[in-house]
């Protein structure tokens, strides 16, 4: 049985955040993942993407963040169950938790800290006929892993979110040729990344094609040419393409968790705002698995919820008692 002050369920970015924030008040976490490395959808999904909304930093790319957090981590040493899913969670008592995983694995925790994304997850496939005939390395992929793959390649980017637009910005500098295609004239992305993809348009340096969607992909063993159908004029025509990436989002799914008697709402976890506390005495949510009114979804945004509820969980378990955090310099080097 592994023992541990706070049992963190998800080890991407805002999970591993709080092993930092946790650290400061001289609490132990143990961190369980169903992916087999730590880093979430950063690592498993786009780690060479860049992200240009941390903090201090113009841009780093997903998996530098991920190092760098774990690097923050380090010296409070956590513990990790990579690999397994947690399947059941029974409360014992007053103020303590058992978890047990797919795999038999128990972990016993004082708190609760739900840090999983969206979940387990899926990418959202368009209706496109033909799909299914180019994916597995014949041109459709639905992330993007390493850039370089597409260096001096066709490439047709399909989605009108922050992902879309942020790689279209970063691989029209890759690629020999990129069009977007969006089924509107208006981005859900930030507006910073719309006016650059608007100017690398007027610029001529990619194809923005707007009003339309994804019909059809056409070739032989591989993929050769996309087929777009306008919205208003229902007109078709043809992009010549080596790469298709449909990015639209992710479809959430919350497995085990939702028999545990949370509150849920549109397949997210609702949350006291004033400290990310869940229905359960115990349990948080932080990140993009929870929901509450004016809702981001930006690492941000997981970071400072993981901050409140961490100074929450030491009250929690530590009733009538206040924490002063002492720092101390040792050799130039600041120690808490």
């Amino acid at each position: 049985m592994i023992s541990t002050d706070i049992a963190v369920i998800g080890a991407g970015p805002v999970g591993l955040f709080a092993i930092f924030e946790a650290g400061l008040l001289k609490m132990r976490c143990h961190l369980i993942d169903y992916l087999p490395q730590v880093g979430g959808q950063l690592s498993e999904i786009y780690p060479k993407k860049p992200i240009y909304d941390i903090p201090g930093y113009p841009s780093v790319l997903a998996q530098e963040l991920i190092d760098n957090l774990m690097e923050q981590a380090k010296p409070f040493h956590p513990t990790f169950t990579l690999g397994e899913r947690i399947e059941g969670l029974e409360k014992r008592g007053e103020a303590d938790f058992v978890l047990t995983t797919n795999m038999g694995t128990i972990i016993e925790a004082k708190v609760v800290v739900i840090a999983g994304g969206l979940g387990c997850f899926e990418p959202r496939k368009p209706a496109v006929e033909n799909l299914e005939n180019f994916e597995n390395g014949k041109g459709v992929n639905y992330m993007i892993l390493d850039p370089e793959k597409y260096r001096n390649q066709k490439m047709v980017i399909a989605g009108g979110g922050d992902s879309a637009l942020d790689w279209t910005i970063y691989l029209a500098e890759v690629c020999s040729e990129l069009t977007l295609i969006h089924r509107s004239e208006s981005f859900r992305g930030a507006p910073d990344s719309v006016a650059k993809v608007m100017a690398l348009a007027e610029s001529g340096k990619i194809n923005l094609v707007l009003n339309s969607n994804l019909h059809a992909v056409h070739g032989g063993d591989k993929l050769e040419k996309v087929e777009i159908v306008q919205n208003r004029s229902m007109e078709k025509s043809m992009v010549d393409a080596d790469h298709l990436i449909p990015l639209f989002g992710l479809s959430p799914k919350l497995g085990p968790i939702e028999d545990w008697n949370l509150n849920i709402s549109k397949s997210a976890i609702e949350v006291n705002t004033d400290d990310y506390s869940t229905n359960i005495p115990g349990i948080y949510a932080i990140g993009d698995i929870n929901t509450y009114t004016n809702k981001l979804k930006l690492i941000l945004c997981g970071f400072h919820e993981a901050a409140l509820m961490s100074h929450s969980a030491y009250s929690y378990m530590n009733p009538g008692v206040k924490y002063t955090m002492k720092y101390t310099t040792v050799n130039g080097v600041s120690e808490f």
